[in-house]
């Protein structure tokens, strides 16, 4: 007989699932999603279960992550159909809280992460990390987790994470997940569903065209020379603006400038499509 999965609601029921899987010291593990869940968030799910003994999935938008006129309101949300899909993966427990629990009207703290969480992502979306950083807090501390699960494609956002978890002391292991991308190369996002036909074609470009790139630097190619016709490129092929295209140290995301790299590296990449921003890296080794 298939257990039943909880879905909670409120910290009360979230926390009633916790104690019944501590008093029989299971092992948990936990997989933040925003929902309009897809096949690579189903791979951090499959990644979880692997981990542990109950795996929790929470769906919550963030809006503390979101920037004026960036897309909270018209972020994918299809939670019925999120559910259906987590039933079928066995999870233990789905958590969707009640937004006015996560941020009530007196909610006052900021958690701010230096060192990796600066340059990048933040050049254009500079409260972005400030909100990953307190939600990600909140579901930890909600949770309290042996192990958390992320995806490597939003690769300076992991990095953040384990920087905030290590600095806070918060007791969880964070995993990151490799990249889910679709037969084509690109990598799996909620956003995607924003792009037809016509745009999909160019947004398939950008996996082929980084990873090239790195190759080239990888074989000794100048790092500044290549990441410049690199932009190039990816405008020659319709991509509407370049936000970055940066070869980072892969753990600390430092930058290496210039010249030729002698250690492994991260190339990181975030493009406009259609209106749609899509993000990508790729190994350099």
């Amino acid at each position: 007989m298939m257990a039943k999965v909880i879905i909670a609601r409120k910290k009360s029921e979230l926390d009633a699932g916790i104690l019944h899987y501590r008093e029989n010291n299971e092992t948990i593990s936990l997989v933040p999603t925003m929902g309009a869940l897809h096949e690579g968030h189903l791979n951090l799910v499959k990644l979880a279960k692997q981990k542990s003994d109950r795996t929790i999935v929470s769906i919550y938008v963030n809006p503390a992550q979101f920037a004026p006129g960036e897309d909270f309101e018209a972020y994918p949300r299809s939670e019925n159909d999120d559910i259906s899909l987590l039933i079928e993966e066995k999870v233990d427990l789905i958590y969707i809280p009640d937004p006015k629990s996560m941020y009530n009207v007196h909610h006052a703290t900021k958690i701010i992460v230096g060192g990796v969480a600066e340059g990048l992502e933040t050049d254009h979306r500079p409260t972005f990390f400030e909100g990953v950083a307190l939600i990600v807090t909140k579901l930890l501390n909600r949770v309290t987790p042996d192990y958390a699960i992320f995806g490597e494609k939003d690769y300076q956002q992991l990095a953040t994470i384990r920087r905030l978890v290590d600095d806070l002391d918060i007791p969880v292991e964070i995993i990151g997940a490799k990249i889910a991308r679709d037969n084509h190369g690109l990598a799996l996002s909620s956003r995607n569903k924003y792009l037809d036909s016509h745009g999909l074609k160019i947004a398939r470009q950008l996996n082929k065209i980084m990873i090239s790139y790195a190759s080239m630097m990888s074989k000794g190619a100048n790092v500044d020379k290549a990441t410049q016709t690199a932009r190039a490129e990816l405008l020659e092929s319709g991509f509407s603006s370049v936000d970055y295209i940066e070869v980072r140290s892969p753990n600390s995301l430092t930058i290496l400038e210039g010249g030729v790299l002698n250690s492994p590296a991260r190339l990181l990449v975030a493009a406009h499509c259609q209106g749609v921003r899509l993000i990508d890296n790729y190994p350099i080794n």
